[in-house]
């Protein structure tokens, strides 16, 4: 079987290391996942995330020297994105969440200093 890069094949990981796993393409075809690439969160221990004769959906990224590179977080679909929101969106809501938490800074500063009058005495 022929592989080309970006495409995405399923293999059998044959082999696990500190810094990736070996994935199977097929009989006589072998790839390395390094460990960067098995998820979009830190990897510490790759034996969290894949076991010895899993199946995995893997990416093609390279192919040179008889070594192929591949990559099992970027054979997943992305996530869609839902309610994309404008920069502008997005910064009109920090300023106004960033001006509600001021106010009760204030508001509870004031409270600590005995009200309103931020300390004065008022004489009628």
């Amino acid at each position: 079987m022929s592989f080309v890069v970006g495409q995405v094949v399923e293999g059998k990981i044959t082999g696990i290391t500190n810094f990736g796993a070996f994935v199977e393409l097929s009989p006589g075809t072998t790839g390395l996942v390094h460990i960067s690439e098995v998820a979009d969160v830190y990897v510490k221990d790759i034996k969290e995330f894949v076991q010895l004769n899993d199946l995995v959906k893997v990416k093609i990224l390279s192919m040179q020297d008889g070594k192929i590179g591949l990559s099992i977080r970027q054979a997943q679909p992305k996530p869609s994105r839902q309610n994309t929101q404008s920069f502008e969106d997005k910064l009109a809501k920090f300023l106004k969440d960033s001006d509600e938490r001021q106010s009760d800074l204030k508001k509870s500063l004031d409270s600590k200093r005995g009200g309103r009058g931020g300390g004065r005495l008022t004489h009628f």
